[in-house]
């Protein structure tokens, strides 16, 4: 290389070096700095995944370094065309960088949403690019800022509650000295659900719903039903580790046995073996369980990267998009998935039979229900009835948009019944569980305990799981399902006792055999029941309230909580035939099903069918009409036209009758239901 041309590649580096601080340093504002937020903050997003510190740890290099590279390669390649282009594109890349800012604070600090917020960002971004333009101190107040991803990796590697899984412990701490109670320890099966209230399963008499969750009421028929047991969070990662440590949630750490060392699998550990498979926590040390129990897991850093993306795409949005909730999004990969290597929403895969919807990790689960010469833990945290809501109760999947909303008018009543839908698919998980337990004899064997870690609401305008939805619906956010059968139960019991989830570990311990070494909140079920009435519940961890159990409990056993309680819209209707109902056109009003494609060829064989009939809706239908969906001339469900959202005027409705439903073409109408008449509306 001569002396001439060695210069002018110096003088070009030279040139480059700031222009790429300054990328560096807005890339980290606008990406890198609310990415790791979100994830930092949400362990739970990549132990569901299955990733380690590895894969961690790429995913953050690459949120990190491949934007300012990219967007710094792509402006330095234009000085082939000149200095003066090469300035305009990277005050061009400043101001767009400086929008995409500007449109994460506008959404903390306005109202506006929409067009009128991307047009303020924008205005926002040519204003400090033309400051940068003309003035140099913007440029210099980038660079200086160009440390700040440093500080944004090292505060999500070291601070973040994930840094416990980015960095764990090298070595846990010995397990503390375990002593057996008990000469034989009985085989323990635990079934560990999601999102599950107990009023889910109740009919109007308080009861468990019998025919529409016969497998449950079997369960129940023997076992102990403890009918007032609670949740101690509304959130897994605090829950969970609750209910396997025995002690309340103290702190924003990651669900994983570097932070909780002492928990059920390191207690069993040295006198069972284990057949564990955890979803969204990692409390099961490698010592403990080995790598088999990940293979289910829908991982690899390409399903990383693909969320990562989508997580984006919510931040940058001018609109208000989903709540960043990472368990929303969580879904299990069916067997059919697991055994393909599909990735779970790939549009091109077909399921070959109604089996393969099963969930993979339960039926790895069932696979090893067998008996073992030495005693054996079987566990399995299942994301059901958990959303996403994918299933009917016959175990047939349906397709359904991301965006939908979960809570106001017309919406809630749609999540109920999408909800009350992926509850009778579990019921019949239970029954699968339940037949293999009988084929192995461990039905008669094994500790059997089957709850969930909490419920959720569906009370209008509080649904979900924070305190909001505690403090207007307690019943379905505290109260979950808990049977626990002991060794040759055979008939029913129902202790009412203040039951609460710290109670767990201490009760499976003591029927395994073995003592707690450590100090718990809970006690077993052994123990003289609480005097007090209150339930502990932690939104927060470190930050406990009270919830009474006095006139709750007593709703929920009189029947007086539950779904049935909800108003249906016009129900009598279901199951009708068009041609028996008078019905009148609708003057031209049309309605757009947005789903139209999926019933030109539809093919009930493979397990899948559009069962979630949904669309947009001409502003002339007031809020909250009743809207009749008929499949094929027989009306299937009963909605109402849903107030506007972002998206405009919409409806849905889920279809359960998988009868309505014919090889090939299927018709689908809407009707507007006025009084005893049907108008019918054109569609697309």
């Amino acid at each position: 290389m001569t002396e001439n041309r060695r210069q002018r590649v110096k003088s070009w580096a030279r040139s480059e070096i700031a222009p790429f601080l300054e990328i560096l340093a807005l890339c980290g504002l606008a990406i890198t700095q609310p990415l790791l937020d979100v994830t930092g903050k949400s362990p739970d997003f990549f132990l569901f995944y299955g990733a380690g510190r590895t894969e961690i740890l790429l995913l953050v290099a690459l949120v990190t370094l491949v934007p300012p590279v990219a967007l710094w390669t792509v402006g330095a390649l234009t000085r082939l065309v000149g200095a003066r282009t090469r300035r305009i594109t990277h005050a061009t890349t400043v101001g767009l960088l400086v929008a995409a800012i500007a449109i994460q604070f506008g959404k903390q600090l306005l109202p506006m949403r929409g067009l009128p917020l991307a047009a303020l960002a924008v205005a926002v971004g040519a204003g400090i690019a033309y400051a940068y333009w003309r003035w140099r101190v913007p440029g210099q107040l980038m660079r200086i800022a160009a440390v700040g991803p440093l500080v944004f990796v090292a505060l999500f590697a070291f601070a973040s509650p994930t840094s416990a899984v980015v960095l764990p412990s090298a070595a846990l701490k010995a397990r503390a000295d375990v002593t057996q109670t008990k000469d034989s320890h009985p085989p323990v099966v635990m079934l560990m659900l999601d999102e599950f209230p107990l009023v889910s399963l109740l009919g109007p008499d308080g009861k468990i719903d019998r025919a529409k969750y016969p497998n449950i009421a079997t369960l129940a028929d023997s076992s102990t039903w403890y009918r007032n047991a609670t949740g101690v969070s509304g959130w897994t990662p605090y829950a969970m580790p609750a209910m396997l440590t025995g002690k309340h949630p103290g702190k924003e750490v990651a669900p994983h046995y570097a932070a909780y060392p002492d928990n059920l699998f390191t207690l069993l550990g040295g006198t069972y073996d284990t057949d564990v498979q955890e979803t969204i926590t990692e409390l099961c040390p490698p010592s403990e369980c080995d790598a088999a129990a990940e293979q289910n897991k829908p991982g690899g850093l390409k399903a990383l990267l693909k969320e990562v993306a989508g997580l984006f795409r919510q931040i940058a949005s001018p609109r208000d998009e989903p709540a960043d909730d990472p368990e929303a999004t969580y879904r299990e990969a069916t067997i059919a998935e697991a055994r393909s290597g599909v990735a779970p929403g790939d549009p091109k895969f077909r399921w070959d039979s109604l089996d393969d919807n099963q969930p993979s990790r339960f039926t790895a689960f069932l696979d090893g229900l067998t008996p073992a010469p030495r005693p054996k833990l079987h566990f399995l945290h299942l994301l059901m009835p958990h959303t996403p809501w994918n299933y009917l109760p016959s175990g047939t999947r349906y397709e359904a948009p991301e965006d939908f909303p979960l809570d106001g008018p017309g919406w809630v009543e749609t999540a109920r019944d999408r909800h009350l839908a992926q509850v009778g698919y579990t019921d019949l998980l239970v029954g699968k569980m339940i037949d293999r337990m009988k084929q192995t004899g461990l039905w008669d064997r094994a500790v059997l305990v089957v709850t969930a870690d909490h419920g959720v609401s569906f009370t209008m305008n509080h649904q979900g799981r924070g305190m909001g939805a505690v403090q207007a619906s307690p019943e379905e956010v505290l109260w979950v399902p808990l049977f626990v059968k002991t060794p040759g139960q055979q008939t029913q019991q129902v202790d009412d006792r203040n039951w609460q989830h710290v109670d767990l570990l201490p009760t499976v311990a003591e029927l395994a055999g073995v003592n707690v070494p450590w100090e718990v909140d809970g006690r077993p079920a052994s123990a003289p029941p609480r005097n007090s009435h209150d339930h502990v519940y932690s939104d927060l961890p470190g930050k406990p309230v009270n919830v009474s159990d006095t006139t709750t409990f007593q709703k929920i056993i009189s029947g007086q909580a539950g779904p049935h309680m909800a108003a249906r819209i016009r129900p009598e209707l279901v199951g009708k035939k068009i041609d028996t109902l008078t019905v009148s056109e609708g003057a031209g009003l049309r309605v757009k099903i947005d789903n139209a494609s999926a019933y030109a060829d539809v093919a009930p064989e493979t397990g899948v069918l559009p069962a979630l009939v949904y669309g947009e809706l001409p502003d002339t239908i007031r809020d909250g009409t009743p809207l009749a969906i008929a499949v094929n001339g027989t009306i299937g469900a009963v909605t109402q036209a849903t107030w506007a959202d972002k998206q405009g005027r919409r409806f849905a409705a889920l279809v359960q009758d998988e009868g309505l439903f014919v090889p090939g073409t299927n018709t689908v109408a809407v009707y507007e239901v006025a009084g005893d008449q049907l108008r019918r509306l054109r569609t697309n």
